[in-house]
Order: C-alpha cells, then structure tokens, then sequence
C-alpha cells in the first residue's frame, strides 16, 4: 500500500449495536477539532451485500467471498482517501471473520483469515462494541424495517461469541454499547482518536 496521512479507524459489533451512529458522532467530534475525516461503511456495493446477506446462513463461505470481493474492489478508494484523511470505517474484514468464519471449520476459519489480511486495508485502531443479542434485536425491530438473514438471535449470539474471541485476542478496546450516546462517544474517543502530534524538535 502506498504510504498514508491518515488512520484507518474501525468499529466492529453485532448488527444494532450503534456503529453507524457513533461512527457520525466520531466524524463530528474530530472534524470540530481540526481533522480531516471521511466515514467508510462495509459493504460499499449493497448489491455483493445482498447477496451474501441471501447464501449467508447455507453457504457461508460464498457469502464471505462476496464481502472480500466488495472489500478488494473498494481498496483503491479507501487508499486514496487516507492518504489525506482519517477515515472512520463501520466494520471491517473482521466482520467477516466474526459472521461467516464463525460457522467454518477451524481449518476454513484459517484460510478465510489469511485471505482477508492478504486482501484488506489493515486498519490502525479496531473496537468493539459489545451489547447482547436480545437488546440488539430490540433496536433491530425498532428500525420498522425487514430484518435480513444476519438479523436472528441465533446468529447474533454466535457472531457476538466470536467477536469477544477476537478482540481479546487482538487486545482491542471493547465497549459496552448500552451506555449513553454521550458516555459512549467519549469512551470511543478516549479509546480510538490519534495521539496528540508532537511539536517538531528543534535543532
């Protein structure tokens, strides 16, 4: 990858576990304190997303071969942006790793994640945001839209096992998604923005 300004910064969870409203509410924060920031949402083509989304639950490694697809086609774009912005990303190829890996083999599983490091943008800072299946249906059905096949209880307690497996393993922040938005937004802050720059050393 060419060399890069800015950070890839990522939020993983379960579906209605709020990433999308506080990645807005991160993009607002660090624009107001000078940053050039752009959002980034996975899948980028909604099309290769519904179609995983309809082989998702009988064939998962199809699905996860549609999600790197999306994510292959979608490099360039991303490596443009963060050569001049800070990009905060609502999922990544670890969303893959948690959803369809989650039903593989562990030898799948070990294939899928060499692809996905081999074929994505690895990102500087990744947390999670934790919250139970049960009230993360309930946000779901608030929505008053159809839930997709990834909306069950069955896969949002297997895909929230997963995603504690892998942040304890890759030691990322993880945050409790029932706070409030206000508590939420700063522990997210104080666990994901960039450090302070240094001034530059005199001769």
């Amino acid at each position: 990858m060419n060399r890069r300004r800015g950070r890839l910064v990522v939020l993983e969870g379960i579906d209605g576990s709020g990433k999308s409203t506080l990645a807005r509410a991160l993009v607002r924060r660090w624009r107001a304190r000078g940053r050039t920031v752009t959002r980034w949402h996975e899948p980028t083509d909604p099309g290769l997303g519904a179609r995983a989304a309809d082989v998702g639950a009988s064939d998962p490694w199809t699905a996860a071969m549609l999600f790197t697809l999306d994510r292959a086609v979608a490099r360039p774009e991303l490596e443009r942006l963060l050569k001049t912005s800070d990009v905060i990303a609502d999922r990544s190829f670890y969303s893959t790793l948690a959803y369809q890996g989650s039903l593989l083999a562990p030898k799948g599983r070990r294939e899928l994640e060499r692809l996905e490091r081999a074929t994505a943008v690895p990102p500087d800072a990744v947390a999670l945001l934790d919250l139970d299946a049960e009230e993360a249906l309930a946000r779901v059905g608030r929505r008053g839209s159809a839930r997709s096949t990834f909306e069950r209880r069955a896969t949002l307690r297997r895909v929230a096992r997963a995603y504690r497996t892998i942040a304890r393993a890759e030691r990322w922040p993880i945050l409790d998604a029932t706070l409030p938005p206000r508590a939420l937004l700063d522990a997210a802050d104080e666990a994901l923005a960039p450090p302070p720059r240094r001034p530059p050393r005199r001769a």
